[in-house]
């Protein structure tokens, strides 16, 4: 069952639409109890017309024709509002829930990311959320209408019979015994199912997203036999939730088809002894009818429930996890940073692993200083970089940016403050104008084409014939590797900070786009505090200091002439270029 919390959190969601909700329940209120008014109506002309004249049965039954047309049209206005609206409350509440785990993304760490699956993540604010909005209307108006009209037939047996009212409510009993049996079974089913279906998301968004590097490989049976796993993995996860909506179907099915006859036959009885007449006996048999509709909505309703908290449980279980990276609740907000950085006693590792990168590192970097960090892959270079932004916590020691600890910095003031350009760059699927005033969203077209000419960008920008208005496409698939890093590096002059991280900017370039690309972040880094890691060591011979890294700890330093004179390691990996 849905446990007490997740209860309260799935009604706070109609709380911004209770009036229209209101009307909504109003209305498939109406609509319901309309339904039960017209079998007392053809009771009353089956009962009286025959002892009255022709011509007064006439007139009755014109009277009541009219009485039933206004009726069937004020149950039209009634099913169209509860539809219309229903679907609306929906739909808002939809995008309400969508909002809210989107801007909770936003709030998590990088550890969220790099433990989740992308297509999971996509399926939890898309098909999820789908099929809650889904339940969130239709469930209260069909179970308005299940309550009034089971409710109402209940009564008007009881009114009319007791026995006959006592035997249907028998078999309404021993039908909700029945179905209760597989509620369970039914959610966890359901819950897998959801489980599966993410992971086939997942497994196609990856595919896309390396749809070149499959080609290159001519992997594509790999992939489809990959895809063929989990396909299977789905298919197999239905087979079981199908045999238990199978049996819970097929078992409504036998309570329902039993309905009829045993009401039939009692009604029958009932009349050959003069204990009903046929108006009576009409009546049972239309009542029955009006309640069959939402016996088998039941079932229905039930299916979507378990099938919707399946995925409630997973919107839940999102939320729930709470950003491992926050504000202190001292941070403060530093205004004009210098971009003193100072590392004490750093020690640091990944959650999932219990080797340390980092132990008891020191480090200092001045104001306006140019470094570097050389090293062989896996020595922490990025890492260590990762850790001044707060993209990860050390877990023990200090990081200090003009004095102050970075966990007392508030998290979008120390961010502002920092140049971010990676090896991998990320590019918007919009125009090079909206890519590169991503650094600064306020910033003019001037300052956006001042920026691009810094970084060397402009000529081929200009180049294209849409120029600035040119889209990228999609993660910037229509740019060369060495456009993208000159827009990022762009991106990063708009911003104007005053400290700067290039993560192997350089790396995997051809020798031109190299050397614009350098020439670009020496002018960004002028006056500026700027950490490089390098990949080719002949973009940092004019850092000001070379820090040779090596297992998590700073092996050597000094300059590109001072360390080749010390023929030590960041010598043997110069020479080996």
């Amino acid at each position: 069952m849905l446990k007490n919390a997740k209860f309260k959190k799935l009604i706070s969601y109609y709380k911004p639409y209770k009036k229209t909700f209101f009307w909504d329940l109003l209305f498939a209120f109406f609509s319901a109890s309309i339904m039960l008014v017209i079998p007392f109506i053809v009771r009353y002309l089956t009962d009286n017309l025959v002892s009255v004249s022709h011509d007064e049965a006439v007139k009755i039954i014109l009277q009541f024709s009219l009485i039933i047309i206004f009726l069937m049209v004020l149950k039209f206005w009634c099913d169209y509002f509860t539809l219309y609206y229903g679907h609306l409350i929906g739909a808002k509440m939809e995008a309400d829930m969508r909002s809210e785990v989107y801007r909770h993304y936003q709030k998590m760490s990088f550890e969220f990311f790099d433990d989740r699956k992308t297509g999971d993540l996509l399926t939890r604010v898309t098909t999820d959320l789908n099929n809650i909005s889904e339940l969130l209307h239709h469930l209260p108006e069909e179970l308005c209408q299940i309550i009034i009209r089971c409710g109402g037939v209940i009564i008007i047996f009881f009114v009319l019979n007791i026995r006959m009212a006592m035997t249907f409510l028998l078999i309404l009993v021993i039908m909700t015994v029945f179905l209760s049996f597989f509620f369970n079974k039914m959610q966890r089913a359901f819950i897998r199912n959801h489980e599966k279906l993410s992971d086939i998301n997942s497994q196609i968004e990856e595919s896309i997203a390396g749809a070149r590097v499959t080609k290159a490989f001519a992997n594509e049976n790999v992939e489809i036999q990959k895809f063929e796993m989990g396909n299977m993995e789905f298919v197999k996860s239905q087979k079981n939730c199908l045999k238990i909506m199978g049996i819970s179907y097929s078992g409504l099915m036998f309570f329902v088809t039993g309905i009829l006859p045993i009401v039939a036959i009692s009604g029958l009885i009932l009349l050959h002894n003069n204990q009903i007449t046929t108006g009576t006996l009409i009546t049972f048999l239309l009542a029955e009818s009006v309640v069959i509709g939402p016996i088998f909505s039941i079932f229905q309703q039930i299916e979507m429930f378990q099938n919707t908290m399946a995925g409630f449980y997973r919107f839940c279980e999102i939320l729930e996890t709470k950003p491992n990276i926050m504000d202190s609740e001292n941070a403060v907000k530093l205004q004009n940073i210098s971009g003193n950085i100072e590392f004490k006693n750093v020690t640091f590792h990944y959650t999932k692993t219990n080797k340390n990168i980092f132990e008891n590192l020191n480090l200092k970097i001045n104001v306006g200083e140019y470094i570097a960090l050389v090293g062989s892959s896996g020595v922490g270079k990025s890492t260590l970089c990762n850790l001044i932004p707060r993209f990860y916590d050390v877990l023990n020691g200090e990081i200090l940016i003009d004095g102050i600890n970075v966990k007392n910095i508030k998290l979008e003031n120390l961010r502002q403050n920092i140049g971010f350009v990676q090896q991998d760059t990320f590019l918007f699927s919009g125009t090079v104008m909206e890519n590169i005033r991503y650094g600064n969203k306020n910033a003019s077209d001037e300052k956006v084409v001042e920026a691009a000419k810094n970084a060397y960008a402009h000529d081929f920008i200009m180049s294209f014939s849409e120029g600035y208005n040119t889209f990228v496409g999609q993660r910037g698939l229509k740019l060369s590797g060495g456009q993208k890093q000159r827009l990022a590096i762009a991106r990063a002059f708009l911003k104007n900070p005053p400290i700067l991280i290039f993560d192997e900017a350089t790396s995997n370039l051809d020798n031109e786009s190299e050397r614009y690309i350098q020439k670009s972040m020496e002018k960004l880094a002028q006056s500026r505090t700027t950490v490089v890691i390098a990949h080719r060591l002949s973009t940092i011979k004019n850092a000001k200091r070379i820090l040779v890294m090596h297992s998590g700890k700073i092996t050597e330093e000094g300059t590109h002439k001072e360390l080749l004179a010390k023929n030590g390691v960041y010598a043997e990996f110069y020479n080996l270029l």
